[in-house]
């Protein structure tokens, strides 16, 4: 079953790493959101962003949710591989492994989202027991 809801970025703090021209820079991003829906909770993510130009960008980094998904409550990492496109930022997460706590242990939660405006994201998120 789909799980789905909306979450918000509430903190972006970014750093480049490396620069180069045309706007090809390597950046880390500590950001954090405040999760609503069938996902409820807050979350850090740490990114690492390599961008191609101004309006394109791959990502990858972990987030540290803590709330309840579906009602269950604890703790959970997620792997994210996304990319940022003509101001469209998605990214594909799955859980990692052993990193579930309280009622969310021994679940593989994966899932996906795509922001809209004004910092706003959708997400659909799937559980699967281990």
């Amino acid at each position: 079953m789909e799980y789905k809801g909306s979450f918000a970025i509430t903190k972006w703090d970014e750093d480049t790493l490396t620069e180069k021209p045309e706007g090809v820079k390597t950046s880390h991003a500590t950001i954090a959101q405040t999760y609503s829906g069938d996902m409820s909770g807050e979350s850090s993510l740490e990114l690492l962003m390599s961008y191609q130009s101004q309006l394109a960008a791959k990502f990858t980094g972990f987030e540290t949710f803590i709330g309840a998904v579906n009602g269950m409550r604890g703790t959970v990492t997620f792997q994210h591989a996304g990319k940022f496109e003509n101001g469209v930022a998605s990214s594909e997460f799955i859980s990692i492994e052993g990193s579930a706590t309280g009622e969310l242990t021994g679940k593989n939660l994966r899932g996906n989202f795509k922001s809209g405006e004004s910092g706003k994201a959708d997400y659909a998120i799937e559980i699967d027991n281990a």
